[in-house]
């Protein structure tokens, strides 16, 4: 419970009607959550208004409303707090209630396209391993401590989140490592944090659903680092064109890594096989169980944080080498009799596509056949389907076009504007199975002994999402399920 007169000096109101000496007991996004003397922050979203729910949110006992338009009845027993932006004033007012737990804590923010899941969870669990006491928000889960929580968004709304973060500080922990999606940062739903660090992976054409233009992609992306305090750190991939963009207006200590250009720290692939990475890191060689050139770059990410967070190099680099990726990250399985190798990725980008079927591309050997199973997302980017599809066939023997999450859409209109993408020759190499499951099925029905079955796109979800309904579905034990049968 806080006063909300504390609010009140936080967020600089335009005008406040009512007693500010009020004291609040929850900070509310959502009218439906709201609890007998909460704060209600009405906020005006993509797909609906909080001002309409301003009402209901009085009847369920909010004392107080953060809002940017005045209702035209006002109840004389609520204060209302009019912002110019209610959006970016929920973060520092939920932060207030939540006593600023982010300031007790060392808070490293990943933003990027690809990468920021492992790069976070590998951060999680390698100062985890280091003896500390760690927080991790992330697209596959979140962790306080020990315990795991389902992660429903890649960043929480600005309330939960702060929530989230007091829990974690409660908790004892040190250390949190968070994903920063763009549509966190546009939202801001990041206000009120204080930021240890920030770390830019890199940057593709995605979410332009969303953002409308690769340029304003970049400067959302960009304004996390301009907003970071000078008491923190800016990280950035220098090998990524934009990754120096990122660090052009930022107040925070800037700092490197690349495997091709000089860096604060600099990397280069010593080994590169399905069984892991041999890295010189700035001189210092280190053996690791992550495969492929784009880990090599979320390695010397982690590499460098943990430099930039004060911890023992020669321990960082011990703990390196027993790091595991994130889960539905390049994640492996076996047929135990033909000795099929399946991996399940994540990769739901055209770029993070190219990037693991080339790291299996340079990786198998003579005879091994890629065969690849792909879809793209409903209700999303629908730039990037054919040249999802064009990937998939210019790099595998053998491509199957299948559904993803149609979510509101059409399977076979997804499959449509993926295959436009596709030469004669690129058809010839593909087939189109609509029933994900069946697509999976028929990769390890034409697989060879010894060949190679990339599943991409849904990486850890457990779920498919048709027609507004979510239905169970795992690639990794659909995959395993059908590598078990032709075991028996």
């Amino acid at each position: 419970m806080t006063q909300l007169s504390h609010i009140v000096a936080e967020v600089s109101p335009l005008q406040v009607t009512g007693p500010a000496a009020v004291p609040v007991t929850a900070v509310c996004l959502d009218s439906r959550t709201v609890v007998p003397g909460a704060l209600f922050l009405a906020l005006r979203g993509t797909q609906s208004d909080g001002h309409a729910f301003i009402d209901a949110a009085i009847a369920k006992g909010a004392v107080a409303v953060l809002c940017e338009t005045l209702p035209e009845n006002l109840n004389p027993g609520v204060t209302y707090l009019v912002v110019a932006d209610a959006a970016a004033a929920a973060g520092p007012a939920a932060a207030v209630f939540y006593n600023h737990p982010s300031r007790h804590m060392q808070v490293t923010g990943v933003t990027g396209t690809n990468g920021k899941t492992t790069t976070a969870t590998l951060l999680y669990r390698l100062f985890t391993s280091l003896g500390h006491r760690c927080g991790l928000i992330s697209t596959v889960s979140n962790f306080i401590g020990d315990a795991e929580e389902a992660a429903t968004h890649t960043t929480p709304d600005a309330a939960s989140l702060q929530n989230l973060l007091s829990r974690m500080q409660a908790a004892g922990c040190t250390h949190v490592f968070m994903e920063v999606s763009s549509h966190a940062v546009h939202q801001k739903r990041i206000g009120g944090i204080q930021f240890a660090g920030g770390i830019f992976t890199n940057i593709t054409h995605d979410h332009l659903d969303y953002h409308q233009t690769f340029d304003e992609y970049i400067r959302v992306k960009k304004s996390f680092f301009d907003g970071l305090p000078a008491t923190a750190f800016a990280l950035t991939n220098i090998d990524d064109k934009r990754g120096g963009v990122m660090l052009q207006n930022t107040p925070a200590q800037v700092a490197t890594y690349s495997l091709r250009s000089p860096a604060t720290f600099k990397g280069r692939v010593l080994e590169n096989n399905l069984t892991g990475l041999v890295l010189d890191i700035n001189g210092l060689e280190v053996h690791c169980r992550l495969v492929g050139i784009f880990n090599a770059y979320n390695l010397l990410a982690v590499y460098g944080t943990a430099l930039l967070l004060e911890q023992d190099k020669t321990e960082v680099l011990a703990a390196l080498s027993n790091l595991l990726g994130a889960p539905g990250r390049f994640e492996t399985f076996m047929s135990p009799a033909d000795k099929i190798l399946g991996i399940v990725d994540y990769a739901h980008t055209p770029d993070a596509l190219i990037n693991v079927v080339a790291t299996i591309n340079q990786l198998r050997k003579e005879g091994q056949q890629l065969i690849t199973v792909v879809g793209c997302g409903g209700d999303r980017d629908k730039a990037k389907r054919p040249i999802m599809a064009q990937v998939a066939c210019e790099h595998s023997n053998r491509a199957i076009l299948t559904a993803d999450n149609p979510r509101s859409e059409q399977p076979e209109d997804i499959l449509n504007d993926m295959e436009a993408g596709l030469s004669l020759a690129q058809r010839r190499k593909s087939l189109r199975i609509t029933d994900r499951r069946e697509a999976i099925k028929t990769a390890v029905a034409l697989a060879q002994p010894n060949d190679i079955i990339l599943i991409a796109g849904k990486g850890h979800e457990a779920y498919q999402e048709i027609a507004g309904k979510r239905y169970d579905f795992d690639d990794r034990k659909v995959l395993a399920g059908f590598f078990e049968e032709m075991n028996r």
